[in-house]
């Protein structure tokens, strides 16, 4: 009964959790009182913090808070991953009945995986290459919330009020709904993101991956996983198979990872533990309980190899070499524009975690996650993309979230002179350069105060060959900051006739 109490403990905690990180994205979303707790998984999270470190070649002191998540596995182990992780629980709590027999069926050797994949992600930091940290479950669970699945509930509940606004008694709770949520939760306007349908697939895979195991990803993909798995070998306080056990199989069936190996008599595989209780609670003789080790869990064979570190490193070295050799290095696309402060291209590679929280609190959704535009290594680092949204005036968000310091903190006064780019007018598509029909948008939506885009009166000839007074824009380029509003609010249809290019 001692265990099952602290295993329902266990599970409190996961649920306290999880539901916290869910509060802090929205909370980040507008910037509520929590907003600079909004960060605080990254923050305690080891892989980020040691691989942005060796990247960037610098102690990031936002980031040091990830010596408690260490601390507290060289203590008990893996509890991170069965207290903590938000990813963890839910994959917890996606369950298939099917799927402990076909567990069964996988090799343990499965696991050298994900301790391939960390190994690769540290020899590529130490090289300044982020890139595989798109594999950090932290990362790819906030990346997912933030293009896919706030977008669509957002889309969701505006067209079920849309569509009930119409029934006269449903009004009131409509205008109810509408006050609580927009807003206070809901973004105002609906957020829309590149590469949504890609990034929703690859977690609904990692979702699907638990039809084949419990926990697939954790027991064989995740690399956080498998770097608290390593240093949970040397864990003080460790579970273990007591004389009292009769090998009844109780444990062995609630082990959600298969971290109890039966091949030599019972033994707890320590780095796979994920100090869930379950066998505990499930184990009818006592057999398992907590004691003190000081020597560290024996050699296994899914553990990584001095061979696998030192091709690991080869090949980040490699891949590294190839990567900053390619015409992406040589010829920057040339609207791979980077949010303010973000100058230093190597520093910002070798800092961004890739975690879309600048994304997620980008007012007009203009922060868009890369592709090709800045090549295999900015992969899902953050972009601007002023025809979708402009870099708001009155706006320094991104840089106040950003964990790990890839976008610097900047004050409001400092971002507002931070050059991202430069607006070019295409005077074949402007509309009082290439037609002769009045218009002064850009001009009148330039928030700089000493206006960026001027206008020249002169007199031209409109489509139909007749004369007309119109205000051509150009653009003073020394007090242009590249903040797109312009190239927003252009009414030219499609691709606007005035564009921000990189600076």
């Amino acid at each position: 009964m001692k265990w099952s109490r602290w295993r329902r403990f266990r599970q409190a905690i996961q649920i306290l959790a999880f539901v916290f990180y869910i509060y802090l994205l929205f909370a980040a979303l507008q910037r509520r009182a929590a907003f600079p707790l909004a960060d605080l998984f990254f923050r305690l999270n080891p892989l980020a913090a040691l691989g942005t470190m060796l990247a960037s070649r610098a102690w990031i002191p936002r980031l040091s808070l990830a010596l408690i998540t260490l601390g507290l596995t060289l203590v008990f182990g893996r509890v991170w991953c069965g207290w903590l992780c938000p990813l963890g629980t839910l994959l917890e709590w996606v369950r298939f009945r099917w799927a402990h027999h076909r567990a069964a069926a996988l090799s343990p050797r499965w696991r050298v995986i994900k301790n391939v994949l960390v190994l690769l992600i540290l020899a590529a930091a130490l090289f300044g290459n982020l890139s595989l940290l798109v594999f950090d479950p932290i990362a790819l669970f906030a990346r997912t919330m933030t293009t896919v699945v706030i977008p669509a509930l957002n889309y969701a509940v505006t067209n079920v009020e849309r569509a009930a606004y119409p029934v006269s008694f449903m009004r009131p709770i409509v205008d109810w709904l509408e006050g609580i949520l927009r807003g206070p939760v809901l973004p105002v306007i609906q957020p829309v993101f590149a590469q949504n349908t890609a990034l929703a697939v690859l977690f609904l895979g990692i979702l699907a991956l638990n039809a084949l195991a419990d926990r697939f990803w954790c027991r064989y993909l995740c690399p956080l996983g498998a770097l608290l798995g390593l240093l949970s070998k040397v864990a003080l306080l460790r579970p273990l198979v007591r004389p009292a056990c009769n090998r009844c199989g109780h444990c062995v069936g609630a082990c959600r990872l298969d971290a109890i190996d039966t091949g030599a008599g019972y033994e707890i595989v320590t780095p796979e533990c994920t100090v869930c209780l379950d066998c505990l609670a499930a184990c009818p003789e006592s057999g398992i309980g907590f004691r003190w080790h000081w020597r560290p869990d024996p050699i296994r064979e899914h553990d990584p190899t001095r061979r696998q570190a030192l091709t690991a490193l080869a090949a980040s070295a490699v891949s590294v070499v190839v990567l900053r050799t390619s015409i992406q290095a040589k010829l920057p696309h040339p609207q791979l524009i980077r949010p303010p402060g973000a100058e230093d291209k190597e520093e910002f590679l070798a800092r961004c975690l890739r975690c879309s929280q600048c994304m997620k609190v980008c007012p007009t959704s203009g922060l868009q996650p890369a592709l090709f535009e800045a090549g295999p290594e900015g992969l899902w680092t953050p972009r601007l993309v002023p025809r979708l949204g402009y870099c708001d005036y009155g706006c320094n968000a991104c840089g106040q979230i950003c964990p790990s310091g890839a976008i610097p903190p900047l004050g409001l006064a400092r971002k507002r002179e931070a050059l991202i780019g430069v607006a070019v007018i295409d005077r074949d598509r402007c509309l009082p350069w290439a037609h002769g029909v009045p218009c002064i948008v850009c001009e009148e939506m330039c928030p700089t105060p000493e206006k960026a885009v001027r206008l020249e009166e002169v007199t031209a000839t409109d489509d139909r060959g007749e004369p007309a007074i119109v205000q051509r824009p150009y653009v003073l380029e020394d007090v242009c900051i590249g903040c797109g509003i312009c190239e927003y609010q252009c009414p030219v249809e499609g691709e606007s006739a005035i564009r921000v290019y990189r600076s």
